[in-house]
């Protein structure tokens, strides 16, 4: 009898599995609330929308971000590969163009056999559901979290997300802003609104005290610190932002050759030059104080704002109580969490639960005993994070090397002080070589794992 499998949510962590498991076999069921029900931060019906930043941040070895790239590349991602085929200039950093990479994956949806999508919003998985996994996202609808508390006794967590603001091209003055790559003599990937050191503290000062939009009554004010609103940078010191968001170093202001006080970055949205966000421009002011604070930014006097900044509530699970090491929850088996519910930060990182998820069904439905995934590799350390923190309370991470288990290193000799770009580069190599054994004894278990053409 042909199983019934059901993804609930089509964002990175649903599309994923979707993409995963109907690639190998499997029919699934992908469920989406969008556009019928929106979120307080989406605005398209399209699956896998960024909703925050553009950029799934760096593509490049030695780091974690970019180790975990590769690790997806080797076993295949599809969502990983509609984004590099969507990729915008951002140094070394994996920016996309939201629309084209969204109708990507959508293409991919649409394309592979065994993929139902349904619209529709649903306040708990179907009953005839043989295998379902959630990926609902950190803006989970609330009957369905009620659901999630009533079966699980578990409270959802809340904390800040905060959006970037996007502003036209054209509307930059060019004559005070420049184009220029951090730390190349080269390169135009960012465009850079230098600052002297009177409009910084002149502008810090209007960015503090600027009024902020008042919190909805269901939203308990827990930021999340890789992602702090740019005014609650400002309010850590005057200069916090100057070694923050706005640090200037690398940068040599043309025609001077010299550093500016503290710059403002700002990155493509689109391929061309149509459109770009802030970087680290992450805010809550209300949109009025949005306007007239941060077009006291040299170069941004008369800009345009495609997209105002803002700020939406963000859920997610204990998971460590909750699953087990397959992300299938202890009291229903045939329940899986994915994305970033489940505990993960990041757009990567929701790709990798949800690729994970989707081999972990495929195994409960065939049977397959699939090996133990090594946590000295960037998704192994991920897997363990939302499965085994002993962190009380549980936080969401993003993927970092703090993860991952010490280097086994000689306590004498060259090595016993590894640290920097070398402690990195060991720790990307043994993450790739551990790897590279457990998809050959997944292969040895009938998981193969054709590598993705997005191997860069």
């Amino acid at each position: 009898m042909t199983e019934n499998i059901t993804i609930i949510g089509a964002g990175l962590a649903g599309s994923e599995a979707a993409l995963v498991l109907a690639s190998r076999g499997i029919p699934v069921t992908l469920y989406e609330m969008r556009p019928g029900v929106m979120t307080p931060a989406h605005s398209t019906g399209l699956p896998a929308e960024l909703v925050c930043s553009n950029s799934m941040k760096s593509a490049e070895l030695p780091g974690a971000h970019g180790l975990l790239k590769k690790e997806l590349t080797l076993l295949g991602s599809p969502v990983l590969d509609a984004a590099f085929r969507s990729r915008v200039p951002a140094g070394s950093a994996l920016a996309v163009d939201r629309e084209r990479f969204s109708l990507a994956v959508l293409d991919m949806l649409k394309s592979t056999p065994g993929i139902t999508m349904v619209e529709g919003m649903l306040d708990q998985p179907p009953l005839d559901a043989d295998h379902c996994i959630l990926a609902t996202g950190p803006l989970t609808a609330d009957p369905f979290a009620a659901w999630l508390r009533r079966t699980f006794s578990s409270e959802a967590l809340h904390f800040y997300d905060a959006i970037a603001p996007i502003v036209a091209g054209d509307s930059v003055d060019l004559t005070k802003a420049f184009f220029a790559s951090r730390w190349k003599d080269e390169g135009d990937d960012y465009l850079n609104c230098p600052f002297n050191e009177e409009e910084y503290r002149r502008f810090h000062t209007e960015l503090v005290k600027a009024e902020t939009a008042a919190a909805h009554s269901f939203e308990d004010p827990k930021f999340f610190e890789a992602c702090l609103p740019v005014e609650v940078i400002g309010q850590r010191g005057d200069m916090a932002l100057a070694f923050g968001p706005l640090k200037p170093v690398g940068l040599r202001v043309p025609g001077t050759g010299k550093h500016a006080f503290a710059v403002c970055q700002l990155r493509r949205e689109k391929s061309g030059s149509e459109s770009f966000n802030l970087v680290g421009f992450q805010t809550r002011l209300t949109v009025p104080e949005q306007h007239r604070v941060f077009r006291m930014i040299p170069g941004l006097e008369r800009a345009e704002f495609l997209r105002c900044g803002s700020v939406h509530r963000n859920t997610f699970l204990d998971s460590p109580r909750l699953l087990d090491a397959n992300l299938s929850f202890r009291a229903r088996p045939g329940l899986f969490l994915a994305g970033q519910i489940c505990g993960n930060e990041g757009y990567t990182e929701s790709i990798a639960t949800g690729h994970l998820a989707g081999l972990f069904v495929w195994a409960a439905v065939t049977g397959t005993a699939l090996p133990t995934l090594p946590v000295t590799t960037a998704l192994g350390s991920m897997l363990a994070h939302v499965t085994r923190s002993p962190a009380t309370p549980f936080t969401p991470s993003n993927i970092h090397f703090g993860l991952f288990p010490p280097l086994d290193v000689p306590l004498t000799g060259r090595r016993k002080n590894l640290s920097g770009a070398p402690k990195r580069e060991a720790l990307c190599q043994r993450a790739l070589s551990d790897l590279e054994l457990w998809i050959t004894a997944c292969a040895a278990e009938g998981c193969a794992f054709p590598a993705s053409p997005a191997v860069r």
